[in-house]
């Protein structure tokens, strides 16, 4: 595979009645962040050295060996020794020494005091490339963790998918997953054990903050293969674009949404990202180059100063165009809104983005675990850096739903869209 995705913990509630798409199929939720690909090959090669027992990593910078009077000096390894002594003589119930292990790596990523850079057992690096393509058995429901409360929220309910059938709604907050509490696991674990073998059912325990209610709901796994665009022509020669995440397949889907709506005269277009959490930087590159004229896109630079530019060809769009954002809109969405406001290629519309400058890469193992890690931050176009600032839009608007709360979403009763149709069709006239 020569592309990874990265997953994102968001922080922030979401806010009711989000636009459900067009029949979009169905994702289960990893919330998804910035990465540039080119993984593990000439980004660090692992050399063993047998004599020593340490291992020496060629990165682009030269060599860097871990030496054990390093972190882990004498007196860490006796530290830890120490530990599984007192396990084993006073720990009153069994353990497996595989996920003791799995703590100690997981803890060392932990160490760094940064969410975004994560440690994957085997299996759990699987799920991440299975997430690139959005193809795996699950419930069809894309999942927020707030960072500090670990609470865990429906952001969205895909359209024919197992969890519309079962009656889970946005912004429902999950207790519970089987016997697993919710706020006790990281996300990405939590959604592996939301997934598992198709036909089977999931048990849920939610809270409904609308009604007040909690609720349980069995929900059956299903094989789900969702694409991450939508589109529909709206009135007045308007084309509307949802983008739910930069997928690997995301570009082939805009470029082919872009095309239908050329063939029905399109004279205008609205990019909605609101609660895109990011995906990967070549995806959002590359939709980018469809839209914009010759130039830098999106540039990043990692510790030692080194720049990596992106950059799309003179080829271009030439209509009015708006793109809907909010406080969810991150990473890969935010490069997105960035280079659209600093070419002035279109009106920003809602509320300030989340504020996520930095980028990760996930580095392959030798037994087949993994690690992802921050490396860069990056910056748009007119060297802005937005880590912990975000974007705010050109016209503030809070969103606000004023349809019935028992029916469906319906685009004429989402403010923000409707302000963002008017724009629009203001500079079409």
């Amino acid at each position: 595979m020569q592309e990874e995705q990265e997953e994102m913990i968001k922080t922030g509630k979401p806010e009711k009645r989000r636009p459900s798409g067009f029949k979009n199929g169905v994702i289960i939720g990893l919330v998804l962040g910035l990465l540039i690909t080119g993984i593990g090959a000439g980004v660090g090669i692992r050399a063993y050295a047998n004599l020593t027992n340490n291992y020496v990593i060629f990165g682009p910078q030269g060599v860097k060996q871990t030496a054990k009077d390093n972190v882990l000096d004498q007196a860490a390894i006796k530290k830890v020794d120490e530990l599984l002594s007192y396990i084993d003589l006073y720990y009153n119930d069994s353990y497996k020494e595989k996920d003791i292990r799995n703590a100690i790596y997981k803890g060392t990523l932990s160490g760094l005091g940064d969410p975004y850079s994560v440690y994957y057992t085997v299996d759990e690096y699987k799920d991440l490339q299975t997430s690139t393509n959005g193809n795996y058995y699950g419930i069809g429901a894309a999942l927020s963790q707030n960072a500090k409360t670990m609470e865990v929220t429906v952001v969205k309910v895909y359209e024919g998918t197992p969890a519309e059938e079962a009656g889970l709604k946005n912004g429902d907050e999950i207790l519970s997953v089987d016997k697993y509490e919710a706020t006790s696991m990281e996300l990405s674990n939590l959604v592996k054990k939301i997934r598992g073998k198709e036909g089977t059912k999931v048990h849920l325990k939610v809270y409904r903050s609308q009604t007040g209610e909690n609720l349980e709901f069995d929900v059956e796994r299903k094989n789900v293969d969702i694409p991450s665009v939508d589109s529909k022509m709206l009135s007045d020669g308007i084309g509307y674009i949802q983008i739910s995440e930069f997928q690997s397949n995301t570009a082939k889907q805009f470029k082919k949404a872009l095309v239908a709506l050329e063939k029905e005269d399109m004279k205008g277009l609205i990019v909605d990202v609101r609660s895109n959490p990011g995906g990967l930087v070549t995806s959002v590159v590359d939709i980018l180059d469809q839209i914009l004229p010759e130039g830098t896109v999106v540039y990043t630079e990692d510790k030692y100063g080194k720049k990596e530019t992106y950059t799309s060809d003179a080829s271009c769009i030439h209509y009015p165009m708006a793109v809907l954002v909010n406080g969810d809109s991150a990473s890969a969405s935010e490069i997105f809104a960035g280079a659209i406001k600093d070419y002035d290629y279109g009106t920003l519309i809602g509320t300030k983005t989340f504020g996520k400058g930095i980028v990760q890469t996930v580095f392959p193992l030798e037994n087949g675990d993994a690690i992802k890690i921050t490396t860069a931050k990056y910056y748009t176009p007119k060297g802005h850096y937005i880590h912990g600032k975000g974007i705010q839009p050109d016209i503030k608007l809070e969103y606000k739903y004023s349809g019935p709360e028992d029916e469906s979403y319906d685009m004429k009763y989402d403010n923000q869209l409707q302000k963002a149709i008017s724009v629009v069709k203001e500079k079409i006239n």
